[in-house]
């Protein structure tokens, strides 16, 4: 690896009085969404940082995501299970797990373009007892591998949605699975080790380029197609983001990247030079 490929000077906070968030999103409204640890669910302007909670689970939320009506689509630690917010904020479950497993840790969820919704269920930490589920637009929730991943995190899918990039914080490290065209989901396969780091949220940008976001140290990675992996920014004061646990690129063509601190009250964004790849919403 080599020097910090942008400098820290180049992030700025916004969005201060957040509740430790962890997950963050870009809605199709053009607005940014962000969980709080009190179940909260914040609608965030990204250009002066206002913001107003449009919803709360009185949970704990970990990652979200959106589809095209912005309804959210949150998971919560606490409740364990993924619910739905409507904008009006209305909350209503949206799966507690499958018939062969209730759900634990549900951690991150990832919609592709045909309505499923892939979550990640992390299990316990320091033990590889997570697995992925995947709940189709009907609401029918199917375990999509077996139960030993080592705390399965942030998910991404890929351009083409052949490959379901999933972080596995207790390796430390990244993985992935490949998905064919009848959506069956392939061996888990390395993609790159973090040693001594825990990485908790992955970004794609529009050339393939995978942001690596970690719990600790405070520290973005990116990782290129062929494999270098670059210290994107770092904060070793762990102020201007701290405990930056999830990226999503966001605003006019996705060229702003959003990070999230858990381990503060605010977000910081920054402006890019590769635009991210944008997200799916589907209609349900």
């Amino acid at each position: 690896m080599s020097d910090s490929l942008m400098s820290l000077d180049d992030f700025q906070p916004f969005a201060d009085g957040l509740d430790h968030p962890e997950g963050v999103a870009w809605g199709p409204d053009g607005y940014v969404y962000a969980g709080g640890e009190a179940g909260q669910i914040y609608r965030v302007n990204l250009d002066d940082g206002s913001f107003e909670v449009i919803a709360s689970t009185e949970g704990f939320l970990l990652g979200l995501c959106l589809d095209a009506d912005c309804n959210v689509y949150a998971c919560d630690l606490k409740r364990h299970e993924v619910i739905r917010a409507t904008q009006s904020g209305k909350v209503t479950v949206y799966s507690k797990g499958s018939p062969e497993r209730e759900m634990q840790t549900p951690n991150y969820p990832v919609f592709d373009s045909q309505g499923n919704l892939y979550v990640s269920d992390s299990g316990e930490f320091d033990k590889s007892t997570g697995c992925l589920f995947r709940i189709r637009p009907n609401g029918e929730t199917e375990l999509v591998n077996n139960e030993s991943l080592p705390f399965p995190n942030g998910m991404a899918l890929n351009s083409n949605e052949t490959e379901l990039v999933v972080v596995m914080s207790n390796i430390p490290g990244v993985s992935k699975f490949k998905i064919d065209s009848d959506g069956k989901i392939g061996p888990m396969e390395p993609v790159v080790e973090l040693p001594k780091n825990i990485p908790d949220g992955v970004a794609f940008d529009a050339e393939g380029n995978l942001y690596i976001a970690c719990y600790t140290p405070d520290v973005i990675y990116r990782l290129t197609p062929s494999g270098d992996l670059n210290v994107l920014a770092e904060d070793w004061r762990s102020v201007i983001f701290s405990s930056p646990t999830n990226v999503v690129f966001a605003g006019d063509n996705l060229s702003t990247l959003v990070v999230s601190s858990l381990a503060r009250w605010h977000l910081t964004k920054a402006n890019m030079s590769i635009p991210g790849l944008p997200a799916r919403y589907p209609k349900l």
